[in-house]
């Protein structure tokens, strides 16, 4: 079997958590912001947890990240 490639898209969207979790950014954040509150745009400035329902699926596509 040869070895599994890490999803390079998902790598560069995806951290690790000290935990172990898995950290990414939002969306929204690239223009438009007009129309967009500033408490809005505050909130996208920072990084949430992937949700259970997706989690399996992108550590599959992450397999060697530490």
């Amino acid at each position: 079997m040869p070895k599994m490639k890490t999803h390079r898209g998902s790598a560069k969207r995806f951290k690790r958590t000290g935990t172990g979790k898995l950290k990414r950014g939002r969306a929204y954040t690239s223009h438009l912001f007009a129309n967009k509150s500033t408490k809005a745009k505050r909130h996208l400035r920072k990084s949430s947890l992937v949700s259970s329902g997706d989690y399996k699926r992108i550590r599959e596509m992450l397999t060697y990240m530490k």
